[in-house]
């Protein structure tokens, strides 16, 4: 029986999920409160990355993140307030932060991000999509033998899990970048990786939508939600009444707030990422992540972008200066012949990721509410998860088998 199924969120991930829920029969409505044009899902570093291994929430990020809290360029940064879901949040991360943790979720990181990468080129060849999606692989720059220890590290864990990856010495980076000067010691290169132009396959999964009967309301903001003997009846925008059989929770960062007035309550923090573009030729052809300054370099379709920064300082787009200079001055360290002009730097943009504690998402139903599907939580690996995540969450509310074990992914887990 077709089912009648509102999406709330537009962005890569409630996309995604429309796209398969269309596929399995659904009539599908996405409500968004943006024009859908800007945000995370545009703005992030493109990237379908399985060797992501280890989680945000890893041994000594809490360390360093306290640390860092005193430094407004460092690249996790946790602005000090008094929150108590920011309190909430910080003591499950804190918990997460161990070996044990990282064991246990790299395996379900990995099955995800390679399911990603299939259902990416999948949607592309049926539907004939011209946005970019290449198999470059991405490299671990390093310019201290302490990083590169843990990049190769790294890089072991990832073959231990059936990935390619290997680390390479200079003139193996000079090799695979021989248009670009790079000043790194060696780097971990993981061949596993892909990479995209986030706005180009944005825009055509948009369009493709559209075309095959999805209904779009944008610039609408969901104020409040029905709920009666743990169903969802209706939900009630600045705008208008909607109501559907099912509903999916893909609404980013703003998903723990709206899952609140449901009785569910998420741990999940904002996390702001920011990027710079440049037109002009730099040479770079392969992804790289500037392991000591936790900048990621993306060479996309007409330009290349430098990304990077966690910050958790609540639910705003504001531009840092500070951060941004930072991404910049690192892009410089690696890239010695590169230069940022004044004006790619004040062009720069934020986005905002949703990051729960474990670094896991949040992907299925909460007992709480029946007819409600959530699919959030990917801090920094939403890119990397989408169309998987996407595919799962039209296996839930069609009853399929899911493709994955979806118990790692439960809202309900425990911290």
């Amino acid at each position: 029986m077709s089912k009648k199924v509102i999406v709330i969120g537009g962005g890569i991930i409630g996309l995604c999920s429309a796209y398969y829920l269309q596929k399995d029969g659904c009539e599908v409505t996405i409500v968004d409160q943006s024009n859908m044009d800007a945000g995370a899902s545009y703005v992030n570093a493109g990237y379908l990355s399985p060797s992501h291994l280890i989680p945000l929430s890893a041994p000594g990020v809490m360390k360093k993140g306290l640390k860092w809290m005193f430094d407004k360029s460092s690249p996790f940064y946790i602005k000090p307030r008094l929150n108590s879901d920011l309190i909430k949040w910080a003591w499950a991360f804190n918990k997460s932060c161990n070996a044990a943790h990282v064991q246990k979720s790299a395996p379900v990181i990995r099955d995800i991000s390679v399911m990603s990468q299939h259902l990416f080129e999948d949607i592309k060849k049926s539907e004939s999509f011209s946005s970019q999606y290449e198999k470059k692989g991405l490299l671990m720059l390093c310019q201290t033998e302490k990083m590169l220890e843990e990049e190769v590290g790294n890089a072991d864990l990832a073959r231990s899990l059936g990935l390619e990856a290997k680390e390479i010495n200079t003139d193996e980076i000079k090799q695979l970048e021989p248009n670009v000067k790079i000043d790194a010691i060696g780097a971990a290169y993981f061949k596993c990786d892909h990479h995209s132009t986030p706005q180009e396959f944005m825009e055509e999964m948009k369009s493709y939508l559209k075309q095959n009967g999805v209904q779009f309301f944008s610039n609408e903001r969901v104020d409040d939600l029905n709920i009666e003997n743990g169903i969802i009846s209706e939900i009630k925008t600045n705008k208008q009444v909607l109501r559907a059989d099912e509903f999916v929770m893909a609404a980013g960062s703003w998903t723990s707030l709206l899952s609140k007035k449901l009785g569910v309550k998420l741990l999940l923090q904002a996390g702001k990422g920011y990027n710079i573009n440049t037109q002009t030729s730099t040479g770079i052809t392969i992804p790289a992540i500037l392991a000591e300054a936790k900048a990621a370099v993306t060479p996309m379709n007409g330009f290349t972008r430098f990304a990077g920064t966690m910050e958790i300082a609540g639910i705003n787009h504001d531009i840092n200066k500070v951060r941004v200079e930072a991404i910049a001055n690192a892009a410089t360290r690696y890239y010695p012949d590169l230069k940022l002009t004044a004006s790619e730097k004040d062009n720069a943009a934020a986005g905002l990721r949703p990051v729960s504690p474990d670094g896991l998402p949040y992907i299925g139903k909460s007992v709480k509410c029946k007819n409600l599907t959530i699919a959030a939580g990917h801090a920094m690996m939403g890119w990397s998860m989408s169309t998987a995540t996407g595919k799962l969450v039209s296996e839930i509310i069609t009853d399929q088998k899911p493709s994955l074990e979806l118990a790692p992914y439960h809202p309900d887990r425990k911290f």
